[in-house]
């Protein structure tokens, strides 16, 4: 949803299943006023829902968008899905800002991560 160059890359956790995602696939038309902005307060807006565990956004080359969003339970879900706020910019995505959008939503019953261990430092090198 917004560009965080500062902020480092990567993955949300690995969380104790079972919890629920919601993959939302997008192609952005031209008109994009606003959208930034409503953006941004989206991503602030859902973390004030409890069950709320994390989100995820990638951009390819070719212009597909992919949020991915990581929720404890299906009432998580469905309390993010009806906020007033969130149905108002859902409403204006549909009318401005997408060509096109796929939401896909599915429990996880599997998880794990993997995080590189920092190397060790040869204390020869000294």
């Amino acid at each position: 949803m917004s560009d965080h160059p500062k902020t480092p890359v990567v993955p949300v956790e690995a969380f104790e299943p079972p919890y629920y995602v919601a993959v939302f696939t997008s192609v952005r038309s031209q008109e994009q006023d606003g959208y930034g902005e409503t953006s941004a307060r989206m991503e602030e807006l859902v973390k004030d829902v409890p069950g709320y565990l994390g989100m995820e956004h990638a951009q390819t080359p070719g212009g597909l968008g992919i949020t991915v969003g990581y929720f404890r339970d299906a009432d998580a879900l469905t309390r993010w899905r009806t906020d007033a706020e969130h149905r108002v910019a859902q409403r204006r995505g549909r009318a401005e800002w997408y060509e096109s959008y796929t939401l896909h939503v599915a429990k996880v019953e599997r998880s794990h991560g993997f995080t590189r261990a920092e190397p060790r430092r040869d204390p020869r090198a000294d």
